[in-house]
């Protein structure tokens, strides 16, 4: 897997895969972490986690350009991660919520997320610069798609095990207090100490019933109940940010200790400055410009397949959440599904790709992005299809009814598993392809900011991710899926009219 590869690829991918662990434990949570934590409606927890992965990715292109301009990408990767560290370090302390705090708290909350997509910011997009640069030698050069690919693998081995981490520590932490585990129970809480007598008689009802399930006294006083439930609940997935915190000083060591084998982009463009005629800057102009006309083409199509893509962590998880029986399994570890299938499902993809190529009918980069958008479609049909046959209301209806009616309607986990399967193949012919293609085309001055275009353009399709709870809990759960999968169909359309003038650039 590694043959014909550089050297510095593996203690690349080992900085990245402990960064990405830190940073999936606190992804596979934070949106249902904010409405349990803060009791924020799922809209405006999904909004939250919106701005803050899309200031992520642009941030990603003020750290390309902070990197491009001091010509010090290892420099700024090492101050990316410090910055990454203090906003989990903020995110780790465990303090209640109560009416007399809450906007401070969730000020400061807010203000860590800001400290994490900074830190990520300076280092993400300059660490795949570095990577690129590893496939800018001839030797190399043939192997730059296997190399972000397995690249990719590195990211989400840390993603395999990340999401198991806070649902673990919450529900010892809640057994250690006497409780267990129930993903409706927070919102009902909120709700009782918001309106206590007020509240509606069906969610009331719900209330004791869930209250006797988790091991409390529904006879008792419910506020105590509900503020102790609370904080236990929360505390638990305040005590996962200390493993991100450790996780971040891990690659921090790593890459600190590797970086001297890594190549600096922008010295090496540098170095090998040489004096060209008029006629040929002119030539190499026009060819920055068309290159430049594809970057930016390919990155309006990742907007879309992003906005589809990443309602893993809005969405989907609520999906999870509701429609799914999460007795056993928490809905936070569904996450883990698609880094997992990455993992497993990276080499059959390369070696396909492999066997393709040896046959003479190698795929261009820019159609095996394309075919990657159908693939995202095929998801959300399944998922469309499925929701419309099972007959699922809108999620507010769904959360409307019995609590023994609701529990009849939900269904086996092997949903999910056919979902993330189709999506993640999807990512694997879209991501790191995307990647390549990037420190393909991209001047070699310019290799952290044209990274950071990438991550830019998923910060506007991440920007949009709010609109996919509005419509889960506004309509029948199937018309989010057909927007999503109209999305992804209409994407791979342009993108196929677009495949032979982006084949014909890059060359």
């Amino acid at each position: 897997m590694f043959k014909n590869h550089p050297k510095g690829l593996i203690p690349a991918a080992l900085s990245n895969m402990g960064e990405r662990f830190g940073y999936y434990i606190m992804n596979a949570v934070l949106v249902l972490f904010l409405c349990s934590k803060f009791g924020l409606a799922e809209e405006t927890s999904a909004l939250i986690y919106s701005f803050f992965y899309a200031g992520i990715y642009v941030l990603s292109l003020v750290g390309g350009i902070i990197a491009d301009k001091t010509q010090n990408y290892k420099s700024t990767i090492i101050w990316g991660l410090i910055v990454m560290t203090l906003g989990y370090v903020v995110l780790s302390i465990p303090i209640f919520a109560t009416a007399g705090n809450q906007t401070w708290l969730l000020t400061l909350t807010c203000g860590a997320l800001f400290f994490i997509a900074f830190g990520n910011g300076l280092f993400k997009g300059n660490l795949q610069a570095i990577v690129g640069q590893l496939y800018d030698n001839p030797r190399y050069a043939a192997q730059r798609d296997a190399g972000f690919q397995i690249f990719y693998v590195f990211i989400n081995i840390g993603g395999v095990v990340a999401p198991f981490v806070a649902p673990m520590l919450r529900s010892w932490w809640l057994g250690e207090n006497g409780f267990m585990y129930n993903a409706s129970l927070p919102a009902l809480c909120h709700e009782y100490l918001s309106v206590t007598d007020s509240m509606d008689t069906q969610n009331l009802n719900n209330l004791y019933a869930l209250i006797t399930a988790v091991g409390g006294n529904a006879a008792g006083n419910i506020s105590e109940f509900c503020t102790t439930y609370l904080n236990v609940f929360n505390t638990g997935i305040h005590y996962s940010f200390f493993a991100s915190v450790a996780a971040m000083l891990i690659s921090l060591t790593i890459f600190i200790c590797t970086k001297n084998g890594l190549p600096s982009p922008g010295k090496k463009a540098k170095e090998e400055s040489v004096s060209y005629t008029a006629e040929e800057k002119a030539r190499m102009a026009g060819e920055i410009k068309q290159r430049m006309y594809a970057l930016f083409a390919v990155l309006g199509i990742a907007i879309f397949f992003w906005f589809s893509f990443h309602q893993n962590g809005t969405s989907l998880s609520l999906f999870a959440r509701d429609f799914v029986k999460t007795d056993s399994i928490q809905p936070e570890i569904w996450q883990a599904l698609n880094p997992f299938y990455v993992i497993i499902l990276t080499p059959v993809v390369m070696w396909f790709f492999g066997r393709l190529s040896r046959r003479g009918k190698e795929i261009s980069t820019p159609r095996k992005i394309a075919i990657g958008m159908g693939l995202a479609g095929i998801a959300y049909v399944f998922l469309a299809v499925f929701s419309a046959i099972k007959g699922y209301p809108s999620a507010d209806a769904f959360k409307a009814l019995p609590a023994d009616e609701a529990a009849a309607l939900k269904t086996g986990p092997w949903v999910l598993f056919v979902l993330y399967f189709f999506l993640t193949v999807a990512e694997l012919f879209i991501s790191p392809l995307g990647l390549s293609f990037v420190s393909k085309v991209a001047p070699k001055h310019l290799q952290g900011l044209c990274q950071g275009l990438w991550l830019g353009a998923t910060a506007v399709g991440n920007l949009l991710l709010w609109i996919g709870p509005l419509i889960y809990n506004a309509c029948p759960i199937w018309v989010a899926w057909t927007v999503f999968l109209s999305v992804c169909i209409v994407s791979m359309g342009i993108m196929f009219g677009m495949v032979k003038w982006l084949e014909r650039v890059t060359k």
